[in-house]
Parts: structure tokens; sequence; C-alpha cells
């Protein structure tokens, strides 16, 4: 059985990218026969990684009714050598927001071939409750030998990092909500943007509080790397993130209407609704408060958040990835 999964033709490395060339590098150094599919000679392809699972051009693929054509959602027309030599298909929704972006006139989910893998449990929920298909959740992993907490947070002003890029507009809602209720003192804004990741760690390492304004999301990754980096994070989930978000007030102003699967952390940020900038805005002035004040709150949201990050380890995706394939 070989293993192929599609490149999409992008520009530069994303995270949903990253994801995919993760679990080809995973097959591949465990031994299994695992390819990278590109489908335009100009997209970014991984380079210089260590043992890496090999990028072959789309007309040099060989599909067989014996192997595995994984594509992720969004792509639909890229199922289409797969579904042609009865291959085992693959859809890997790592954002429920594109399920049925592009699905062509006159095709559905239903009549389609293809078994479906979901990035976490609200997507595997989004994708059950729309298609009525099963989706196996396959988690992703983030690097704790780049993402750690520092020995001490800086002191002084407190710092709040966030990515401008993540719906700007509300972002920028945010910071002037926070900037008339507190004044220009309180806080210190980091901006996350033309990093790489070890630049964004560092960042993280220097920052008290993290500001999550993405969504709609499927596992957000950022929030993991700032917990693992020490942070406390406060904002949106995107949904996707109630697969390990968990409030950490006795009392929020918001809380989910799915049921959230059981996990072993207690709260580990202040989460609101997607788009509510007031209440994103009250949720920094209450952490930052939490951070002035020091104590047992914040030890144990902090504590929390290292829990968590540690169950999002690259090991820990390792094993999902490799669990899989051997039932496979």
């Amino acid at each position: 059985m070989k293993t192929y999964i599609f490149l999409p033709p992008v520009k530069k490395p994303t995270g949903g990218v990253t994801v995919l060339r993760q679990m080809a590098d995973i097959l591949h150094q465990a031994g299994h026969e695992a390819f990278l599919v590109a489908r335009e000679q100009g997209g970014w392809k991984p380079e210089g990684l260590a043992d890496a699972a090999p990028v072959i051009q789309w007309a040099d693929m060989k599909l067989t009714g014996s192997d595995v054509w994984l594509v992720p959602e969004g792509w639909v027309n890229a199922l289409a050598p797969g579904l042609e030599a009865g291959a085992t298909c693959f859809n890997y929704v790592q954002n429920w927001a594109y399920l049925f972006s592009a699905l062509p006139e006159g095709v559905n989910w239903h009549t389609l071939p293809v078994e479906f893998l979901a990035v976490s449990d609200p997507v595997s929920r989004f994708i059950k409750e729309t298609t009525f298909k099963d989706a196996t959740v396959l988690r992703p992993g983030i690097d704790r030998s780049i993402f750690f907490a520092p020995d001490a947070k800086p002191s002084g002003r407190i710092n709040v990092a966030y990515m401008p890029r993540k719906n700007k507009a509300l972002a920028a809602q945010i910071r002037a909500i926070q900037l008339h209720r507190c004044g220009p003192d309180r806080v210190n804004w980091l901006p996350i943007e033309g990093m790489d990741a070890r630049q964004v760690a560092d960042t993280l390492r220097s920052a008290h509080i993290f500001l999550a304004t993405g969504f709609p999301e499927g596992c957000p990754l950022p929030p993991l790397e700032a917990m693992a980096c020490g942070c406390l994070p406060v904002g949106f989930t995107g949904i996707g993130g109630w697969d390990y978000m968990r409030q950490l007030q006795r009392e929020p102003r918001y809380t989910p209407w799915m049921t959230l699967r059981e996990c072993s952390w207690s709260g580990n940020g202040l989460w609101c609704a997607d788009g509510d900038v007031l209440d994103a805005a009250l949720c920094l002035e209450e952490a930052a408060q939490m951070v002035e004040e020091g104590g047992l709150p914040l030890r144990a949201g902090l504590d929390a958040c290292r829990e968590t990050a540690d169950a999002y380890s690259l090991e820990e995706q390792k094993n999902a990835v490799l669990a899989l394939w051997d039932e496979l």
C-alpha cells in the first residue's frame, strides 16, 4: 500500500500544508511508502528536511486500487485520480468552513466514495451532522523543542501577543476598546507577522497574554503554541478550538452549545464567542489583572496550558498517524 498526499499549490507554507507535510514525513520515516504530490511546478515544496517524504509531480503519480489518496478539504477536484483508480480516498478536513466550498455543481458528499478525516473533535462533529458520515480525528502537533516556556516572563508592563492578519478589523476593534477602557499604558502589543517559527516562539516567550482573533478554525495552532510558551490565551475559538479550549472563568459570558470531549486539563483560557469584540476586550482586561495579581488562579491556568500543549506534541501526532495507518 502506497500513500499519496496532495500538496496544494501555495507559494509559502501554511499551517494546513505543514500538517500534510508532517503526516507524509511520519509515514516515510516509519517505513511506509509515502509521497507528497505537487500539482504545479512553481508551488511551495518542503526542502532541507532530514529524511523527508519525497515530493513527486502530479503527472508522475501512478495510483492503483491498493493505494491511499489523501486530499485536504477545499480541493475536491483533486480527488479525481484516486476515484478513477479505485484507491482508498480520504478528505482530510482541517477547517470545517471549507467542507462544502469547492463541491462542483451536482456533486455532494453522499454520492462520493470518500472517507473523512477530521483535524479535531468539533470538525468531526460538523462532518457527522452535515453529511451523516463518521470522521476519524487526526490532530496536529506542535514542536515542543521550539515552543516552550521561559524560566520567567519579563517584568513591567504586560505584553500581549497577537496576529494582525487574523480578522484584522476585529483585532483593531479589540485594541481600541482596550485602549479606551484602560488607557495607553496598561499593555504593550506584540504583533506576530512575517516571522519564522523560532521568531514566533521567542515573541510568545516574551508575552504574558495571547489574543486569539482567528475564526473559523479547525484546530487552531497559534493558541496552542502560546500555551506552550507560557502565555495565558484569551479570545475567539473558531469552533474548532473547542477541541482543547476550556473556560478558566468561573462564570463565563459565553459557553459552547456542543458537548465537549472529556480531557484531563481544566480551564486554560478566557474564551468568548467568535466576533464578540467587547467580550474579547473584557476577557483581555481580566487576564491582564490575573497576570498583575499572580496567585493561584493564574498558576492553575498556566499549568492547564502546559498540560494542553503537551497533549498536542509531535510525538502524540506521530502515534496517532501510525496507529491509523496500521488499521488501514
